[in-house]
């Protein structure tokens, strides 16, 4: 099922396609890679849907344009080992979701229409989308809130469907919000990416919820909320997600508890083994790439766990260190450490010099392109945030920068202007150097 064509359909567009000359306007090449830059988020994210995909198609790599969007779209294929090299770059879906008066939705449109502005994955190594939301949170789904009161992105409901933050609710008499997925889905791959999302596993940050029942909380111990976690995820990657991001990694099975921050128990060192062994059997995926939070240290306890990488291990700053943690790790195939640009405890104050200098380390800190050790992001690192807020603030928050109540005025108010769009200029001139390699 062609399901572009689904969301096309949707918003009363037709499904033929042309190609876009705002795109042409703002391309960046490296090869045959191709993507915008020297641009500002609100830029993209006050188009139309149906530019957001003449756009991305605009971007193919091949040399015909498509002027329907085809009906099989496949992912990019690096093999089944591709988690151990990929730059994975978190995208906060509900950060950059429709502020609508005091409502909070469609995220996922908005991720599509910023996915062109995402560099796509080089010759030798892939990159991959991870989103923040998928599920409900636990208190005030669907709403946003003044910037002090917390509504936190890491408090989740299992078992009652995706957030409302996220799905676009309105249009679900022409596509499901499992649809909406795959189309998302459908549209990175087209674009070159890989594409996955966070998962929490704190107890006491985790509801079973049930339509019309009250939620209950979520236990380890239980057997059926451990199959309601395994399965609900096996859903999203038959979906067509290939990573999951496992927010508190580093302490399943009580690893160095002193520095855990998270609310409740952790599964054991042998659920989580399970739980991932699961979710690769009963996906069927052999191409599912696990990364664990903060798995620094012990790598061979990680690797047996079933993670295939790890963050914040390798000082990013110095361009030696990092080359030399990878020629030390060249020939691990299953588990690698990596470098952290930055992750979602940032709490701003670094400068764009730091931030360029990190994504340089991390992009071109190897002798040979295949060494190359996997990279985290986040959404700041290619797309300035305003002063006065984080990448944290806002995981732990969802205020809007509206001054007028409408989603227009939040998308320019998030982020920086002037700077930020010379800050993603110089962001896109690393990339163009690294993705032909």
């Amino acid at each position: 099922m062609n399901y572009v064509n689904k969301l096309l359909n949707a918003f009363n567009y037709d499904t033929e396609l042309n190609p876009d000359t705002w795109t042409y306007e703002h391309l960046y090449q490296s090869g045959i890679k191709k993507w915008i830059a020297n641009i500002l988020p609100y830029e993209l994210l006050t188009r139309s849907i149906k530019e957001s995909i003449e756009s991305i198609v605009t971007l193919c790599e091949c040399f015909t344009f498509y002027k329907k969007f085809p009906d099989i779209i496949e992912t990019p294929n690096y093999g089944d080992k591709w988690g151990v090299r990929a730059n994975y770059i978190e995208i906060n879906n509900r950060a950059i979701a429709q502020m609508e008066g005091h409502l909070c939705k469609n995220g996922i449109l908005s991720s599509i229409k910023i996915l062109p502005a995402i560099p796509p994955s080089a010759k030798s190594w892939a990159n991959c989308i991870i989103l923040s939301q998928i599920f409900p949170n636990i208190y005030g789904d669907g709403y946003n809130k003044p910037y002090n009161e917390e509504n936190s992105i890491y408090g989740i409901k299992l078992g009652i469907g995706y957030s409302r933050n996220i799905i676009n609710y309105y249009i679900l008499n022409t596509i499901t919000p499992e649809e909406q997925f795959q189309a998302f889905n459908d549209l990175a791959h087209f674009h070159g990416l890989k594409t996955g999302f966070r998962t929490v596993i704190s107890a006491d940050q985790i509801k079973v919820s049930k339509e019309y029942e009250q939620d209950t909380s979520f236990s380890w111990d239980n057997p059926e909320h451990l199959e309601l976690f395994i399965n609900e995820h096996v859903k999203l990657i038959n979906l067509g997600f290939e990573a999951i991001f496992i927010d508190s990694a580093k302490h399943i099975g009580g690893y160095d508890m002193a520095n855990y921050t998270g609310v409740g128990a952790l599964p054991s060192y042998e659920q989580m083994q399970y739980i991932l062994y699961e979710i690769r059997a009963r996906s069927g995926k052999t191409t599912l790439s696990f990364v664990g939070e903060k798995s620094t240290g012990d790598f061979a306890r990680y690797k047996n766990l079933g993670l295939n990488s790890g963050t914040a291990f390798i000082e990013p700053e110095n361009f030696d260190e990092v080359k030399h943690w990878s020629q030390k790790l060249k020939y691990e195939q299953e588990y690698s450490p990596g470098v952290e640009v930055s992750n979602d405890n940032d709490e701003g104050g670094r400068s764009y010099e730091s931030r360029l200098n990190r994504i340089n380390n991390s992009l071109f800190g190897y002798e040979y392109p295949s060494d190359k050790l996997p990279s985290f992001m986040q959404m700041e690192d290619l797309f300035p945030l305003r002063y006065d807020t984080n990448t944290h603030h806002l995981m732990m928050s969802n205020p809007s920068y509206s001054t007028n109540g409408t989603p227009e005025s939040h998308w320019e108010n998030l982020f920086t202007k002037d700077d930020g769009r010379n800050y993603n200029k110089k962001v896109a001139e690393l990339f163009i150097y690294a993705l032909n390699l």
